[in-house]
């Protein structure tokens, strides 16, 4: 099968990466969808990045760039925060390449930043110039524990809990009913219809598009566009699925070749491409259980 080729070369293969996962609990859950412990020693490393809300990530081995949406790119820190993707980017980090990070619920991203989803959309940020700057410090002396060998991948996810938790500051309560909303209108179907969303929210029209852009780093319409792709995508690249699941799933899009074009904008991948065992970091982010607006259960 051909492999898919992004800005300067072929994805890494996916037999050179390694990938832990660390489940969430409690009130941390809330905020985070997952931690994981990315590894791949090749010289070079490709990949590409799904669409979504927002990661805090350590790389206390290998540097390199996201390749932005208009052109040009960002370099990476030792301490990143990821902004929410409208769409999937690239990457590519000179070797060898390990990473430990969070990826961020909706509200994670809002309680931990402050930041306007859709105004910083699409960007790899040195973390300490938008959050706590004692991000940095913590940051840099974990990441060079870890290459010392002094703390562990779940010692950092450990300190990661524990500095998110303790800076997390919730939006007001009115705005956490509608991100509440938010969630169960996205689950409700494959393409919700957005006058749906309106007729729950307790704001005008306007405003809970603005908000739905401030939270989710889209207006309604394209937020249910790509959780269409990205639940789309977490069901075929299951094994085996089942026939009327599969209908479900078509009938959602216009026809084959717009559910390609879909995937391919939100997810960085071909519906071909995503029932191979070509990309377990991809499969894991848009896993449904990651998907975190889509309810909260």
């Amino acid at each position: 099968m051909k492999r898919e080729i992004m800005p300067g070369g072929e994805l890494t293969p996916p037999n050179q990466i390694e990938i832990d996962y660390f489940e969430t609990e409690g009130d941390i859950a809330k905020l985070v969808t997952v931690f994981y412990h990315f590894r791949c020693d090749d010289p070079v490393v490709r990949d590409i990045q799904p669409a979504a809300i927002g990661h805090l990530s350590l790389f206390p081995r290998g540097k390199g760039k996201m390749f932005l949406p208009d052109g040009g790119h960002d370099t990476s820190q030792e301490v990143n925060l990821l902004t929410p993707l409208s769409c999937a980017l690239p990457i590519e980090v000179d070797g060898p390449f390990h990473a430990v990070g969070a990826a961020l619920s909706p509200l994670g991203w809002a309680a931990l930043t402050g930041l306007h989803a859709q105004g910083h959309a699409n960007r790899l940020y040195k973390a300490a110039d938008w959050m706590d700057p004692e991000i940095e410090d913590i940051g840099t002396g974990l990441c060079a524990a870890y290459r010392d060998g002094t703390a562990s991948a779940a010692d950092m996810v450990e300190a990661l809990t524990g500095f998110i938790l303790t800076r997390a500051k919730l939006p007001r309560p009115r705005h956490l009913q509608l991100m509440a909303s938010v969630g169960d209108w996205l689950a409700g179907q494959m393409l919700p219809a957005v006058e749906d969303l309106y007729a729950a929210s307790t704001f005008s029209r306007r405003q809970t598009q603005r908000l739905v852009e401030q939270y989710f780093g889209v207006p309604p319409v394209t937020l249910r566009r790509k959780y269409r792709a990205l639940r789309a995508a977490a069901a075929l690249s299951r094994p085996v699925l089942s026939a009327e699941e599969e209908a479900v799933i078509y009938d959602a899009f216009y026809d084959q070749p717009h559910m390609i074009h879909e995937i391919r904008e939100f997810v960085g991948r071909t519906p071909a491409r995503l029932c191979d065992d070509g990309s377990p970091y991809l499969k894991e982010l848009i896993d449904k259980k990651n998907l975190r607006e889509l309810g909260r259960g």
